[in-house]
């Protein structure tokens, strides 16, 4: 909890899988709807682009928001990697400083 508080733990990675499916729910919701819109047009101009909208949104928003969603992650992915390696040498650091000291008799 003391982690949490300080912002040394991060939530934001717990929570991407979740916004993830939000928006990948919302790109489907708004492909459907844009397809029937536009299949209300009776394929004009207007309504095959919004037919084609609509699958792109269909099929290539949920793509996009996994590689941004993915993107995030190795964001914090790479932060949680450094901070090992922080550690590491601070552990080291104090394990070489310990050595050196001189034996006390």
């Amino acid at each position: 909890m003391k982690d949490f508080l300080k912002f040394k733990k991060m939530i934001t990675p717990i929570v991407i899988p979740i916004l993830f499916w939000i928006g990948a729910i919302i790109c489907v919701i708004v492909g459907i709807v844009l397809i029937a819109l536009g299949a209300m047009e009776n394929f004009g101009v207007d309504g095959g682009e919004m037919v084609l909208m609509g699958f792109c949104y269909l099929f290539l928003g949920p793509i996009v928001i996994r590689v941004y969603c993915e993107f995030l992650i190795i964001l914090f992915s790479v932060n949680d990697k450094l901070t090992d390696i922080k550690d590491l040498l601070k552990r080291q650091q104090d394990n070489g400083n310990q050595s050196s000291l001189p034996d006390e008799e």
